[in-house]
């Protein structure tokens, strides 16, 4: 590269580095005994440094000139989105967005406001909203069911202008329903009484509700089902299991996936089991403008009714806000099913990486960019890489809500923007170990293999036997025969003929193998769908059967 800085003398004062690269490659060229004249090399490399990062500017300028001259390359698609759901990830994830974008959140806003009026019309002393007629209880409960994406965008059109999210919702439908002669009378009777977290909190309290229900444990159920499925196939294949990473009591392979079966269908029950919670007690929780301008009215029993028939717990007892302890529960069994996950896709890329599993390819797929042989657990990999971004989310959601500052600080309204992030990354880990355990071949030929070096795992039942029959120190006969040294199969028969034991108990013994020594396991796989099933209701993953 032709340098386009002359080059100056260095003395003993100045210093000679850009940067540490340039330091590293000095030293570099003083190590090199075919350059006579490193100091003259160095300001060449140094010059060349500067033209390279005056260049690289110049480019960068250009480049940021091109983004200001066509600013439509970076309008908001898959290609620009910041976040990878939003993005690369959408497909995947895209059921999600009518309950956990900004879209849902305001569709919900929309059907608490327009519940909570039809509900003052049912109120005896509210005489100002009477009841409405059948027409008119039609056209509202219209406009929840109507509610599109044309709607969302003027709600945002009005909050320019309120600056204001919630009363850009209030304004909308009072746009909507003022040619309605019968509604049009009661328009400011929209959020009457109410401040921004009792639509809120209920709006997110019914997002989650539906996310859960309608997105996240359909895929839930179908995980577990596919790992029931895997069990069961696989309930009488002999594995050797390894604890520490060494040989050791042989297990079957369907027994360890029913483990995790059994283990995510409790964590889901501990999620299925939280309540959605919601308030409607106005500004600090007190119904101080309710009974202002109703005193005879029983709000607090009003406010129960009206949470509960929108399918949520009723909190009695909050600030301005709803307290979001139920949130962080959520969110913690949601943690724990999510590490339960990710302990499972471990386990897989281990088994894979020993060869116990082969992986079924699709024509065309890629393995490796630069080696043809391979196929890489990528699914198991993506899995776990979004469950760890998943659980960060969720934990920091967990630790968060349920702290403000006295009656209420508006720190919680931003961070509650975010709770499709958790979610979002949940199912896209859920879809891939979906998709990984869909292209699990089991290897037996590979599993036998290992069984067949290990014949030291019998130590433990013939040691157990010498206990039963009081043969002296039969840990330590043991330990001798197969610590530091190879077992095979005719070593341990020799020592197990040499035995003092009945006649019964040693021919049992000479009929151990260890694809053989498996205990209960094939059995506990053979019943998993009966465990999962007991723990969940039989409703829930009928399929395994």
């Amino acid at each position: 590269m032709e340098a386009r800085v002359s080059s100056g003398v260095l003395t003993k004062t100045e210093s000679p580095f850009l940067s540490p690269l340039h330091a590293r490659k000095l030293q570099s060229l003083r190590n090199m005994s075919t350059l006579p004249n490193t100091i003259h090399t160095y300001h060449q490399f140094s010059n060349a440094s500067v033209y390279l990062r005056s260049t690289l500017s110049t480019r960068n300028h250009a480049f940021k000139q091109a983004i200001k001259d066509d600013s439509r390359e970076f309008e908001l698609s898959t290609l620009t989105a910041l976040s990878p759901l939003d993005g690369r990830y959408w497909g995947k994830v895209k059921d999600l967005a009518p309950y956990m974008s900004e879209y849902g959140l305001i569709y919900f806003r929309v059907l608490v406001e327009i519940k909570w009026l039809l509900m003052l019309s049912q109120i005896p002393e509210v005489i100002e909203v009477p009841s409405f007629s059948a027409e008119a209880q039609s056209y509202l409960l219209g406009l929840i069911d109507g509610f599109s994406m044309d709607d969302a965008l003027e709600v945002k059109k009005i909050e320019r202008v309120t600056n204001h999210d919630v009363k850009a919702v209030e304004y909308f439908l009072k746009q909507k329903c003022q040619s309605h002669p019968e509604i049009a009378k009661v328009l400011e009777f929209f959020h009457f009484a109410c401040t921004s977290e009792d639509i809120n909190n209920l709006s997110h309290a019914l997002m989650l509700k539906e996310a859960m229900t309608k997105v996240m444990f359909p895929t839930v159920d179908k995980l577990v089902e596919a790992i029931c499925k895997l069990a069961k196939a696989n309930a009488g294949v002999s594995m050797l299991s390894r604890t520490h990473g060494q040989p050791a009591s042989p297990t079957t392979l369907g027994k360890e996936m029913a483990i995790f079966a059994v283990r995510l269908s409790r964590e889901r029950q501990e999620i299925s089991q939280v309540e959605m919670m919601g308030k409607f007690a106005g500004a600090v929780g007190n119904y101080n403008a309710h009974i202002v301008a109703y005193p005879t009215v029983n709000w607090p029993q009003i406010a129960e009714q009206f949470v509960t028939s929108l399918g949520l717990k009723f909190n009695p007892y909050v600030t301005q806000i709803e307290t979001h302890d139920y949130m962080a529960k959520l969110y913690y069994a949601i943690i724990r099913f999510n590490n339960i996950l990710i302990d499972f896709d471990r386990d897989i890329w281990g088994y894979i990486s020993l060869g116990y599993f082969k992986q079924i390819t699709k024509a065309g797929e890629i393995g490796s960019s630069t080696m043809p042989h391979k196929v890489n657990p990528i699914d198991f990999e993506n899995s776990e890489g979004n469950l760890g971004k998943a659980n960060e989310d969720l934990t920091y959601l967990s630790m968060k809500l349920p702290i403000s500052r006295w009656q209420r600080d508006l720190t919680d309204s931003t961070v509650l923007r975010n709770m499709g992030g958790g979610l979002g990354h949940s199912l896209l880990a859920y879809k891939s170990a979906l998709q990984g355990i869909g292209k699990l071949q089991v290897n037996e030929a590979r599993l036998s293999e290992d069984l067949n070096q290990a014949w030291e795992v019998l130590a433990e039942p013939i040691q157990t036997v010498m206990r039963r029959y009081g043969v002296p120190e039969p840990y330590e006969k043991l330990k001798e025969l197969t610590r530091g040294r190879a077992v095979t199969k005719e070593s341990i028969r020799e020592f197990i003929e040499g035995l003092e034991l009945p006649e019964e108990a040693k021919t049992h013994l000479l009929k151990l193998t260890p694809h053989s020594y498996v205990g209960a396991a094939v059995e506990l796989a053979k019943t998993v769908d009966s465990a999962v099933n007991v723990i969940n209701g039989s409703e829930v993953l009928e399929t395994c059967r």
